[in-house]
């Protein structure tokens, strides 16, 4: 199943946010980065149809129908005095989903995001943590072509970041993911492959070990952060922090 832009571009108004983007996203978690205004929201939006290129073509699938495609946006919300699993259903039916099947695809979401013991409880009695994860759940009910996560670990604290990576790591077995944030450490410990976004325009393309690799190990220029860190940081500051 192919994802791919071609030269993408997109203007609000006369300004530029998207400048001839070609990307190719691979099945597996790839991590998406780049500095505030360097394009990054725009990208989802395009990848997710809420807004359309104003120049090039993105393909999801065969080109031939609608895509389907997951999204979670920075905050998952939702009634908190509907049942855990009515609202993955409810997720499921929205996109498309046979309501004799529903039911099913709700149990087997939870299931993957390790929530299927709380399927009977109230959505108000989750953690922070559980609630990202249902809103994960809900993305996948449909089984899409591609899942799109925005700063899917922003807000939680260590333990819970801990356990939704895990999650997420094991979700790029079945499906072809791209994790946005701005938690350089998520990349590290979750994504097979990294995009940088600057400026409007695709920096980098490639493994986290590429990346890794573009700083030297015996570089000891006093730098904190591990040599993937040290990587994009250097790449970043290379382009002139990549901002709009």
């Amino acid at each position: 199943m192919r994802i791919a832009l071609e030269k993408v571009g997109f203007r609000y108004g006369r300004r530029p946010a998207l400048s001839e983007v070609t990307w190719e996203v691979r099945p597996g978690v790839t991590g998406l980065l780049g500095p505030n205004g360097a394009g990054k929201t725009t990208l989802l939006n395009l990848l997710v149809g809420l807004t359309r290129p104003s120049s090039g073509s993105i393909t999801i699938g065969d080109g031939q129908k609608r895509p389907s495609v997951g999204f979670v946006p920075q905050r998952f919300s939702t009634a908190g005095e509907l049942r855990v699993v009515d609202t993955v259903s409810y997720a499921a039916w929205v996109n498309g989903v046979a309501r004799s099947e529903c039911g099913q695809a709700a149990e087997r979401a939870l299931a993957e995001v390790e929530l299927a013991d709380r399927a009977g409880d109230r959505v108000r009695s989750l953690s922070g943590g559980q609630r990202q994860r249902l809103g994960i759940a809900a993305a996948l009910a449909h089984r899409p072509q591609l899942v799109v996560l925005d700063e899917p670990t922003s807000g939680l604290d260590p333990g819970q970041r801990l356990r939704a990576r895990e999650i997420i790591s094991g979700l790029g077995e079945r499906y072809t993911v791209v994790l946005s944030t701005h938690l350089i450490e998520d990349i590290a410990n979750v994504c097979e492959r990294v995009a940088v976004l600057a400026q409007g325009r695709l920096a980098f393309d490639g493994t986290v070990a590429d990346l890794t690799a573009l700083v030297d190990e015996s570089d000891s220029s006093g730098t904190l952060g591990s040599p993937f860190e040290r990587a994009y940081e250097s790449l970043i500051s290379s382009l002139g922090d990549g901002r709009d």
